[in-house]
């Protein structure tokens, strides 16, 4: 697969992976979309190739589907922002524009859970006073993780006693 087809690539995985390829989106007329902005944007240059691909890479690591669907919301997102700049006369970016849109609104918002891992990350946990507010939380933060995988467990449990193969 060449780099100028990987955007191509992302907005289908986004859309089928979100089942918007029913009633109102019809693929060929996407993909015709697809092909006029990257014509727009000349992607057919030599340094698209530079680098790699820029968020199929970042989908790998992502497998579980919540998780997915915080990053492929960052996707659309800036997607969306990129055809903002854009011309919006053409009927093919309005047409991409209006069915990034709708994504968006069927997606979490990604943004908010991104900058709480920010906002972990900064976290300086050789200061005492956050470490005595850690300490002071970890039963509390041991317990969520206990009920995240007994639930998991429980679905797993139950779906194999369903499943008489």
């Amino acid at each position: 697969m060449t780099c100028q087809t990987y955007s191509l690539f992302v907005l289908t995985v986004i859309m089928i992976y979100f089942g918007r390829f029913g009633n109102s989106l019809i693929l060929a007329q996407l993909q015709n979309d697809i092909d006029q902005l990257k014509a727009d944007f000349n992607s057919s240059h030599s340094d698209v190739a530079d680098g790699g691909p820029i968020f199929t890479e970042k989908l790998i690591n992502w497998t579980e589907r919540n998780e997915k669907r915080i990053i492929l919301s960052q996707i659309v997102s800036m997607y969306l922002e990129m055809l903002e700049n854009t011309d919006k006369s053409k009927a093919h970016i309005r047409h991409i524009s209006e069915e990034l849109y709708t994504l968006k609104n069927s997606l979490p918002d990604g943004l908010k859970k991104m900058k709480d891992l920010m906002d972990l990350a900064k976290l300086q946990m050789s200061d005492l006073k956050i470490q005595r507010k850690a300490v002071n939380e970890l039963f509390s933060v041991l317990q969520k993780l206990v009920e995240t995988s007994t639930s998991l467990k429980r679905k797993r449990s139950q779906s194999q006693r369903r499943c008489k193969c």
